[in-house]
């Protein structure tokens, strides 16, 4: 029996499977300074939302290295992994700084204290970043199904593959 493990994702339900994503992974690698035949500047950060328009938001501080390459080049790779063998996810999308200081304050978290002085802190911005193109792999069954159906393809030696990826467009 052949499995189409191939479902692209669009709307809704590709918003939906970047939040499932993103909620597990909590962190990504925000990529910037993207151009071929460079090395891109990578560094963890955390998403702090998905917003009902596909939106990913970030905290940084201002006058950073990563506010520069925004400036210059807006364009941004985000990758995620949520678990040891699903929940990826590989986002492209346009990168824009903001100083939106009620969208600070509805972000805001006691975890952030480590990097700032509160959600009044003068030197916090946002990076809003808005996905124009995205890849996911992810399992098709929950992950204890997935790892039991990993276990039976070993000691089988027929393979059980459970997985599934596609295209995300929002």
């Amino acid at each position: 029996m052949e499995q189409n493990n191939q479902q692209n994702l669009s709307g809704k339900e590709a918003l939906a499977k970047i939040r499932e994503i993103v909620d597990d992974a909590k962190t990504c690698f925000f990529c910037t300074d993207i151009r071929t035949g460079v090395p891109m500047s990578v560094r963890p950060m955390t998403v702090l939302q998905v917003d009902d328009s596909g939106y990913l938001w970030f905290m940084t501080a201002e006058r950073t290295y990563k506010d520069d390459e925004i400036a210059e080049n807006p364009f941004v790779h985000l990758l995620l992994q949520s678990g040891q063998r699903s929940g990826f996810l590989n986002l492209y999308g346009i990168a824009e700084i903001q100083n939106d200081r009620g969208k600070v304050q509805e972000l805001w978290s006691p975890a952030l204290e480590v990097w700032f002085e509160g959600p009044e802190d003068p030197q916090i911005v946002l990076i809003r970043v808005e996905v124009l193109d995205g890849h996911y792999w992810d399992n098709q069954s929950s992950a204890p199904v997935a790892a039991f159906k990993g276990l039976k393809s070993m000691i089988t030696g027929k393979p059980d593959y459970d997985g599934v990826e596609g295209d995300i467009e929002i």
